[in-house]
Order: structure tokens, then C-alpha cells, then sequence
């Protein structure tokens, strides 16, 4: 397996752990992964709402360099609003020659030019789940998760508007690869709920509400837990921007909700990447903002009542 690569903004500076756990991951599982040269950033979620072209712009060269350097190859996106744009982006160019004529006219003067020779855009979660599978997953797991409850967060960028590889209102493709690496999955309802997004930054108590709404639902325990657990022990992410949000505003959110408890925030990578017992500068676990006493303990002294089972390559089908 390989595929072109692209990182994102995020991942060089504020999600540098998502990027580094991925590499490590993905080269553990013997996974190609080749950078896309030169890339740039995508538009994120402000650069369309200033300026339609210069946003078709972006996303659109980044196609082309793909393209050019690693031609045929799927394109792996671990970041979110990197993954809709660069996704949006593809979309509109087979689909309409128009849109296309218009996006290369704005990247020709490069020597560039998008003519949809590359694979698809991918996520990494898409990925993980149906090219390489829970089955190699589990077989690469040194460390199972034993007795970590994890609370599964998709956020919304990978399910919405685009129905690719998960169901948009019962997400559940991460579940499969939680299982293989011997965790608990935590059972609650919100997945897919937006974290609040940018709006951090323009609505800031509307965002801390989603967040501790968020929260509360991670830490309070449900069905068979509600009698003997204590909810999740961390909740696992795949988008650098609900990171941000659940991580780095989670005191805030907390002290404006008055209820709840801290919870660990992780990256799926970094999880994987425990599991499979790899070395702390290829987890980056120092630099998440919020890592519990009880989360690094369980860790560090897994129960030993039960035994870890990698989980048979079996998932929901994609809808």
C-alpha cells in the first residue's frame, strides 16, 4: 500500500503530534506514505468564505502536485477541514469542466494543471479501517488497551455533507480499530456532534457549551458502566481542530458548565501508536494538553483479568 501524502497546516505546528504518530504508525504497519512536494495550505475554512477563487485555488493545486509527483495514488489526509476541502475540491473538477477550466487558469502560471489522474481523497480513518484493516491493526498491537474506556469523536468535516465511509448520524468506523487494539468503547451518542469549531474564536461561550456538552457525555457512565465505571477514560479524535477545542478550552468549558471532569484527549494515531508499545517521540503524548493521573495509570498497569484479542476484519458495511 502507499499514497501521497498530505499533511496540512495544522499538523506542522499546533497538531504536530498527529502528524508524527501517523508516520510512525503508518511505517509500522508497513504502509507507503510519499509527501506531496511542496504542498500549501488547503483554504482551511476561511480562505472560500473571503475569497471563492483564491480557496478553489488552493485545494486545486494541491491535486495537481499530487498528480504530478505521485500519479494514480490515493491521497491520505489526516486532518479533517483538509480532507472536506481537498475532497470539495475533486468533486467539483471531474464533475464539472467549467470549474475545472476555471481552477487551472488560476494555478497555470506554475506550470501546473489538475486533469484528475490522482486517486481519491482519503482520510486516514478511511484508511485505517478499509485498506489496511482492524485485523493488521491488532496484529501490530504489543500493549493492548486493556481497560481503557475511549469515547470515539469523528466530528463533522468527515461525515458531512459527503456520505463516503461512515454513516453521518450513527458514525461507528472507528470502533472496529478501538476493539483491535483491546479498548473499551465508551457507548454515547456523540460522535458526531460539532465541537463548536471556529466559532472558538467569533462565539466563544456557544463553542465551550459544545464542548462541555461533549465532555459531560465522555465522563458520565452509561448502560453496564453506570453501576461499576466511571465513563470514558480518554476520547480519541481525528481532526486537529476539535483537538484544539476539547483539549486546549476543556478548563474553560468545564468551569462554564459547572459538571463534568477533566477527560484525556488523543489523537487515534497516538492510541494506536501506545498500543503498539512505540517509543514516546513517536506518540508525542507530552504534548497534549490534557493527559490524566488516571488515564497514564491505566496505561502504565493494564488489568489482568482479560486477554487481548486482535478483532477479525469485520466492520459496518460502508454505506
Amino acid at each position: 500500500m502507499k499514497y501521497a501524502y498530505y499533511p496540512g497546516c495544522s499538523l506542522q505546528e499546533s497538531a504536530r503530534e498527529f502528524d508524527v504518530s501517523v508516520r510512525a504508525v503508518m511505517k509500522r504497519l508497513d504502509v507507503g506514505i510519499e509527501e506531496i512536494p511542496d504542498w500549501t495550505c488547503c483554504g482551511a475554512s476561511a480562505a472560500e468564505s473571503i475569497d471563492h477563487d483564491l480557496g478553489r485555488a488552493l485545494s486545486t493545486r494541491n491535486l495537481a502536485l499530487a498528480e504530478k509527483a505521485s500519479p494514480g495514488l490515493d491521497i491520505l489526509v489526516p486532518c479533517s477541514a483538509c480532507y472536506l476541502n481537498l475532497l470539495k475540491a475533486q468533486r467539483a473538477a471531474l464533475a464539472d469542466k467549467a470549474a475545472l477550466a476555471g481552477a487551472n487558469a488560476l494555478i497555470g502560471h506554475e506550470g501546473l494543471a489538475y486533469t484528475g489522474k490522482t486517486g481519491r481523497v482519503r482520510h486516514l480513518l478511511d484508511v485505517l479501517l478499509n485498506d489496511v484493516g482492524p485485523k493488521a491493526i491488532g496484529d501490530a498491537v504489543q500493549k493492548p488497551l486493556t481497560g481503557i474506556s475511549v469515547a470515539p469523536y469523528y466530528g463533522c468535516q468527515i461525515l458531512r455533507p459527503y456520505r463516503v465511509f461512515d454513516d453521518p448520524e450513527r458514525p461507528a468506523s472507528m470502533e472496529p480499530i478501538l476493539a483491535a487494539l483491546g479498548a473499551d468503547v465508551h457507548p454515547w451518542n456523540m460522535g458526531g456532534r460539532c465541537c463548536g469549531a471556529s466559532l472558538m474564536a467569533t462565539h466563544k461561550e456557544a463553542a465551550l457549551a459544545s464542548v462541555g456538552q461533549i465532555l459531560k457525555a465522555a465522563a458520565t457512565p452509561a448502560g453496564d458502566e453506570a453501576e461499576h465505571g466511571d465513563g470514558a477514560d480518554v476520547i480519541a479524535t481525528v481532526c486537529p481542530m476539535c483537538q484544539m477545542n476539547l483539549d486546549g478550552y476543556q478548563g474553560q468549558a468545564l468551569r462554564a458548565g459547572g459538571v463534568g471532569r477533566p477527560v484525556t484527549i488523543l489523537y487515534l494515531s497516538q492510541l494506536i501508536g501506545l498500543a503498539m508499545g512505540l517509543p514516546e517521540d513517536q506518540t508525542l503524548m507530552d504534548k497534549n494538553l490534557v493527559v490524566t493521573d488516571g488515564f497514564r495509570s491505566k496505561l502504565a498497569h493494564p488489568p489482568d483479568v482479560r486477554e487481548h484479542h486482535p478483532t477479525p476484519e469485520t466492520h459496518r458495511p460502508q454505506p
